[in-house]
């Protein structure tokens, strides 16, 4: 089943993936590779290999299992768009989230170039779809910003940034296109701080473009103690628009089966197919 989550912008998380590898500022101090190392070698633990990369197509059909709509975020726990994730699997990956569309998917990347490149091409049957929300990180100037270029090139219907953790001023910059902005400072052990003038300014540019903006948190080292109140009040903003109705549960379990068969192609991979990156589905995540 899906786990509820604490991230304040989002109701639970999906992990038809796991793993991932640090190309950026912004990875440094990884919530997802400090959760997943500290079961490293516990036989059984989703995370029985750490934060090497897996693919677990078990959890294709989870989304068709759940009760209820909820908003979601894929791969809190990775990064689809990895070079090592063939195309095909991001596409079932995708389509899952075509089929159970009573749901909201946030999905999130550093690896923005992929993202442009496969939304214009293999991926062009979702772009229009607005339950699904296509995000990049934005972190620095030298990194984060040019991922914006990226996101906005592509055709997607709603697009979003996370600025998390913010490290810098980042100056002036286009936000034309973009549906929703989210700001935040690191948290935990050797965060590096934030300064408020850095959010002030993305919130000027978001209220002049008319931007959903969401305030996630100070941050800090203790970050319940620096909480995420800006100019004595939360900013909640989201995208809006109207979900579609939760098919009944005879139609869910259909599809459920469906791509729990799917399982056995990514099981069972050509011989003369790259390695494939599987794991069992284990629990939790």
């Amino acid at each position: 089943m899906s786990e509820h989550s604490k991230i304040e912008w989002t109701d639970a998380t999906w992990n038809p993936l796991r793993g991932c590898t640090k190309i950026s500022p912004g990875c440094k101090h990884c919530y997802a590779e400090a959760f997943a190392e500290r079961f490293r070698g516990v036989k059984g633990h989703p995370y029985e290999q750490g934060f090497d990369l897996r693919l677990v197509p078990e959890k294709l059909s989870e989304p068709f299992e759940w009760a209820s709509p909820r908003t979601v975020f894929v791969n809190s726990m990775s990064d689809l768009f990895q070079p090592e994730v063939p195309d095909a699997y991001i596409e079932d990956v995708v389509r899952v989230m075509v089929e159970a569309n009573w749901h909201t998917y946030q999905l999130l990347t550093k690896r923005s170039e992929r993202l442009r490149d496969l939304l214009s091409t293999r991926l062009r049957f979702a772009a229009d779809e607005r339950h699904i929300w296509w995000g990049v990180s934005v972190e620095d100037r030298k990194y984060g910003l040019p991922r914006i270029g990226h996101l906005c090139s592509a055709p997607a219907a709603i697009k979003f940034l996370s600025i998390e953790p913010l490290l810098e001023d980042l100056g002036e910059f286009d936000i034309s296109g973009v549906d929703w902005v989210i700001v935040g400072g690191e948290s935990g052990h050797g965060a590096r701080a934030m300064e408020q003038e850095w959010v002030e300014k993305i919130l000027k540019s978001c209220r002049r473009r008319k931007v959903a903006f969401f305030f996630k948190q100070w941050g800090g080292v203790h970050k319940s103690t620096t909480g995420r109140s800006l100019h004595g009040r939360t900013y909640d903003e989201m995208p809006r628009f109207k979900a579609k109705p939760i098919p009944e549960r005879k139609t869910r379990a259909f599809l459920a089966i469906k791509w729990q068969n799917r399982v056995k192609h990514w099981s069972a991979p050509e011989p003369h197919a790259p390695l494939m990156l599987l794991q069992s589905a284990g629990a939790g995540l």
